[in-house]
């Protein structure tokens, strides 16, 4: 049986899928360098208020943000450096808080203590 190496980059000069949607789709109008913040508290905040004003969205606010966080999430995949993926995944809780929603429990994805 041989095994096909998927292509991990696309040719030069043609978009990514993930690109054309967060410039196109009608999630949320969102501040530059959002994602970038070190405070999971200031990201969600940022996201509440794009998500409050935002005229692109379909949904209620809290849906519209946590999409985008997770979206955000998923697009970097694993070139995503660790200590950013931490603070996006506490911002998702910093979020809940703010739309007045439970936090969630730990998450399963915590190591264990060796």
């Amino acid at each position: 049986m041989t095994t096909r190496s998927r292509q991990h980059h696309s040719p030069r000069g043609k978009r990514r899928w993930s690109q054309h949607v967060m410039e196109t789709s009608d999630a949320l109008d969102l501040k530059s360098g959002t994602f970038a913040k070190r405070d999971p508290a200031e990201i969600a905040r940022s996201l509440k208020a794009s998500a409050e004003h935002s005229k692109r969205r379909k949904s209620s606010p809290f849906p519209s943000a946590m999409s985008m966080l997770n979206f955000y999430i998923n697009r970097g995949g694993r070139q995503l450096p660790r200590e950013q993926r931490q603070h996006l995944e506490a911002a998702k809780d910093e979020l809940r808080v703010l739309f007045g929603r439970p936090r969630q429990r730990a998450s399963r994805h915590r190591r264990k203590p060796a």
